[in-house]
């Protein structure tokens, strides 16, 4: 199914809106919509720091002067719209932390367009993990003032855990965002949506593998210590499922790669906040490259031999061979 087009979006804004819809891998302004009403619907704040992040990617990147094709297609856009929502998910906006935003924000697009030059694998959110790191270790030390974690979270079942899961890839465990986001991927693609939904589900469906009723684990992202059941009701174990399940179908359309992708980051996602830093989606990025160095290894251990040229008769052969 072709994706609705966003042609009549004037250039300018089309550009911002895709870079906040290529946060899911969406190349249109329409899912950036979406997304960002998705993000309205539960916290405006964050909605508002999205766009931020999308507009000083997109500025930055034309000031620079990088490919306008890249810009056009929202490449320098989602690593800063995802640096916007988060400095607000972890810290109050006060003048510290917004400038704290500004600064990362802009510093996304080099930084993007450095690994995107120089790095020889994909590094889909690694410029927006390690800003957002940074970020949250400098806002940490100077005394910020935190968000509060929030209280416990009264069961949703699987369903809810799914919808969860996918709003929660920009930080929000609301369902009607995650139907908003769904609905912006199936805009573009739905074999993506599909994926997505997929992933919600099974993340939810792995992390809860080795629950029991008193078990408890740290809050992925917030740090903070809670009952399993309830990082799986948030959607904590899902949301980086749905996009290394777009990411390997991306690379293979194939079941094998994106389903191993999904159970690997649900495993890295219990382990990242052992380290005492917030998961964010490095178990996606660190699953998605586990899966792709698998696949060159295959390669490498079963590429085909060589076939052996045909021998092309020389002239003197034939004339020794002639009668």
């Amino acid at each position: 199914m072709a994706a609705i087009s966003d042609e009549a979006i004037p250039a300018p804004l089309r550009t911002v809106l895709r870079g906040v819809g290529q946060v899911f891998f969406q190349d249109n302004a329409l899912s950036g919509i979406c997304f960002l009403l998705g993000l309205l619907v539960s916290s405006p704040l964050m909605a508002l720091g999205a766009l931020i992040g999308a507009v000083l990617g997109a500025i930055t990147a034309r000031l620079l002067k990088y490919d306008e094709a890249e810009i056009a297609a929202g490449l320098y856009g989602f690593n800063a719209t995802l640096v916007g929502i988060a400095t607000l998910f972890f810290f109050r906006p006060t003048a510290v932390s917004l400038l704290l935003l500004v600064v990362g924000c802009i510093a996304a697009t080099p930084v993007t367009w450095l690994a995107r030059r120089y790095v020889p694998f994909p590094t889909y959110t690694t410029p927006f993990i390690v800003l957002t790191w940074i970020l949250f270790g400098l806002g940490q030390a100077i005394g910020l003032p935190r968000v509060p974690a929030g209280s416990a979270l009264d069961s949703v079942g699987y369903l809810g855990a799914t919808f969860h899961g996918i709003g929660q890839v920009m930080f929000q465990a609301s369902i009607w965002t995650g139907l908003l986001f769904l609905i912006g991927i199936a805009v573009s693609h739905w074999q993506h949506a599909a994926w997505v939904l997929a992933g919600a589900f099974l993340g939810a469906l792995a992390g809860s593998y080795h629950v029991t009723a008193t078990a408890r684990a740290l809050d992925p992202e917030r740090l903070v210590d809670r009952a399993m059941t309830e990082n799986i009701a948030l959607g904590l174990y899902g949301y980086n499922a749905t996009l290394a399940a777009v990411a390997l179908y991306l690379w293979r359309k194939s079941l094998i790669p994106p389903l191993l992708g999904i159970v690997l980051s649900v495993v890295i996602t219990e382990l990242i906040p052992l380290l005492g830093i917030p998961a964010l989606t490095a178990p996606f990025v660190l699953a998605t490259w586990v899966v792709l160095a698998l696949g060159w290894l295959d390669r490498q251990l079963h590429r085909e031999p060589a076939t052996p040229a045909p021998r092309v008769s020389r002239p003197e052969d034939v004339s020794a061979a002639a009668p």
